[in-house]
C-alpha cells in the first residue's frame, strides 16, 4: 500500500490517528473508495464524493447506526462508523470471505431480528438517498399508501418526464400498485435496510454477514427480501429458509416478491436506462 497524501490527510483530520498507507478499492459506482491502514493498527474504509448532495454521507451514517441498534438483540451486523462529514464517510474495514451455508443461515436469522426491532411508522424522520437519487421518506398511515406515493410515483414521474417509460408500461405499473392493499398483508412496520441487493451484503469471516450502504426507513419486511432475490444473492435459499423459520412469513410471500421489486427496478431505470422500466412493467402485469 502506498500513501495518498490528500486522502490520508482528510482521514487524519477526522480520526485523530495517522494514516500509514492507502489503497484504492474497486466496486463503487458513485463515491471514490479507499482502504486505510492506521498507525494504531486498525484498517478502515473511506469513501468520498466531491460535491456530494446535502447530508449524503450523514444520512448513510445515521442509517448504519439505526440498523446497529438491533445488533445487540441478534440483528444483522453493520460496519462501525468511525467518522463522517459532508464529503466523506469512514467505516471499520470488513474482511471478505466466501459465502457459506452457515453464514447464510445466520444472516437470515439476523435479518429477521433487525426487522422485528421495528420502526415508528411507514417512513422515516428524514429523507435519504437510494444510490444517488433522492429517497422521500415522509410517513404515511398505511404501507400501500407509502409504497405507491413514496416509492413508486416519484421515480415513475422521472421516467415519464425523460421519456424512458412508455405510457402503456407506466399505466400497467400504476394499475398493479393501486392494488397494493389487496396484494400485501398488513404487518407492523419493520426496520428496513432499504437497498439490500447483493452488492450491499458482505460475507465476512467467522460466519458473519455485514450489510452496508443502507437506505433505511420503516416499511414492509418483504421489501428487503425482494431486493435480496432480485439480483441473485449467493446462498439465497438458505437465507430465506432461516428467515422464515425465525420469523414466519405470511402465505404467498414468494408470489409477492415481484410486487416489491417494482421500486428497485424503477430506480435502476432512472439510473441505467429503459430496459429496467420495461422489466418493471412485465413484473407489474402479474398483479395489475
Amino acid at each position: 500500500m502506498a500513501r495518498q497524501p490528500v486522502v490520508a490527510g482528510r482521514a487524519e483530520q477526522l480520526l485523530g490517528s495517522a494514516v500509514v498507507a492507502t489503497a484504492p478499492v474497486a466496486g463503487g459506482d458513485i463515491a471514490t473508495a479507499v482502504k486505510l491502514r492506521l498507525s494504531n493498527g486498525r484498517t478502515a474504509f473511506l469513501k468520498t464524493l466531491t460535491a456530494a448532495p446535502p447530508h449524503f454521507f450523514e444520512r448513510e451514517a445515521a442509517g448504519l447506526r439505526w440498523l446497529a441498534e438491533a445488533t445487540p438483540d441478534g440483528g444483522v451486523a453493520t460496519p462501525e462508523v468511525l467518522a463522517v462529514d459532508h464529503d466523506v464517510l469512514i467505516l471499520g474495514w470488513v474482511e471478505s470471505a466466501r459465502p457459506g451455508a452457515e453464514a447464510a443461515g445466520a444472516f437470515g436469522r439476523a435479518l429477521a431480528a433487525t426487522h422485528r426491532s421495528g420502526a415508528d411508522g411507514f417512513g422515516a424522520a428524514d429523507d435519504g438517498y437510494i444510490g444517488r437519487l433522492p429517497l422521500l421518506n415522509r410517513a404515511l398511515p398505511t404501507w400501500a399508501e407509502f409504497w405507491a406515493e413514496r416509492r413508486i410515483a416519484p421515480y415513475l414521474k422521472v421516467l415519464r418526464d425523460k421519456h424512458i417509460v412508455t405510457a402503456e408500461d407506466a399505466a400497467t405499473i400504476e394499475a398493479a400498485v393501486a392494488k397494493g392493499a389487496e396484494i400485501v398483508p398488513e404487518e407492523p412496520p419493520a426496520r428496513l435496510h432499504g437497498d439490500l441487493w447483493n452488492g450491499n451484503v458482505l460475507w465476512a469471516g467467522d460466519d458473519r454477514v455485514v450489510v452496508i450502504d443502507p437506505a433505511v426507513y420503516g416499511g414492509h419486511r418483504e421489501v428487503d427480501l425482494a431486493m435480496l432475490a432480485l439480483f441473485g444473492l449467493p446462498q439465497l435459499p438458505q437465507v430465506m429458509a432461516a428467515y422464515d423459520e425465525a420469523a414466519p412469513l405470511a402465505d404467498g410471500w414468494e408470489d409477492r416478491l415481484g410486487f416489491h421489486q417494482l421500486f428497485p427496478l424503477l430506480v435502476h431505470a432512472c439510473l441505467f436506462g429503459g430496459q429496467y422500466a420495461a422489466r418493471a412493467a412485465r413484473v407489474a402485469s402479474r398483479y395489475a
